[in-house]
């Protein structure tokens, strides 16, 4: 039996939570179109009948460091890199960013297999440029592995979980066969709610908002959630909530549907929106909402 910790690491947006919803086969970490959509690291297990894969989604690496937020998604990704069995990097298509530049200054001295992981092959224009472009890659760095794939579509993926299963050691289980993730039910209806947020909304406000699950109350036929959800400034708020709570409507029915699916119970949502100013960029208000690595 094989067991191990695999860290999955890369710039912002470069698909590293829908590789670990793929992998796992349950959706565990949200997804949006915005850049630094995870926040925290979460754990995703597979157990198999030959190995269980612990995988660690981290938030993006990236290199402004100016607001807490930064430093805290920053910490949050590195910290994750030291004391696992295998680190799976990921990189979009053939770009090359000063993240990717970063990272790779920061994994290339760990004793520790890395895999290199192309993703969103499939939307490669020229596909003739992949194979100069591996080849030119392991010159950098005796890589475990690098294999082109797609997170979304799911292709190349056994390969993918193949290779990590033989970089990991022989060892015993760690989590229960049925156990997908270390994260509480709060937490995750706090993500959902949070995904749904980034989804509706625009550019500016997702970074400046949080969610907070107030109270969580399982019955026998129902379970409770009444959430707030955190902004920064008073135009925020208007935003959120929408003309005549429009928009706050929507991101509640939406997430509604995917608790109740996530739980298999009927949910009751209600949602609040509040202001706590300068939030993002104070390091007593990230721990008190729940930003502690």
């Amino acid at each position: 039996m094989k067991t191990g910790h695999v860290t999955i690491v890369g710039r912002p947006n470069v698909g590293k939570s829908t590789l670990l919803n793929h992998l796992v086969g349950q959706k565990i970490s949200i997804t949006s179109r915005r850049p630094q959509t995870t926040r925290h690291r979460i754990l995703g297990i597979k157990t198999t009948p030959e190995a269980q894969l612990i995988f660690i989604d981290t938030p993006g690496i990236h290199s402004s460091r100016q607001r807490a937020m930064n430093r805290y998604l920053n910490q949050a990704a590195t910290a994750a890199l030291t004391g696992v069995d295998v680190i799976v990097w990921m990189t979009d298509r053939l770009a090359w960013h000063p993240e990717d530049e970063l990272i790779f200054n920061l994994i290339r001295d760990l004793d520790i297999p890395v895999v290199l992981v192309i993703n969103k092959v499939d939307r490669l224009d020229d596909k003739s440029a992949l194979l100069p472009w591996l080849q030119t890659a392991a010159k950098r760095h005796p890589f475990a592995d690098l294999i082109p794939l797609s997170a979304l579509k799911g292709s190349n993926l056994e390969v993918l979980e193949q290779k990590i299963i033989a970089c990991l050691p022989t060892a015993e289980p760690i989590y229960p066969d049925d156990q997908i993730t270390d994260r509480t039910e709060r937490f995750l209806a706090a993500e959902i709610i949070r995904e749904k947020l980034l989804r509706c909304l625009g550019q500016e406000v997702p970074h400046a908002l949080t969610v907070e699950i107030e109270r969580y109350q399982a019955g026998d036929a129902l379970i409770r959630i009444h959430a707030l959800i955190w902004v920064e400034r008073e135009g925020q708020k208007a935003i959120v909530i929408g003309q005549g709570g429009e928009v706050l409507k929507k991101v509640g029915e939406r997430a509604r549907l995917d608790l109740e699916t996530l739980l298999d119970s009927k949910v009751y949502l209600a949602l609040w929106v509040k202001v706590k100013k300068g939030w993002s960029d104070d390091e007593r208000a990230l721990q008190s909402l729940g930003y502690v690595d």
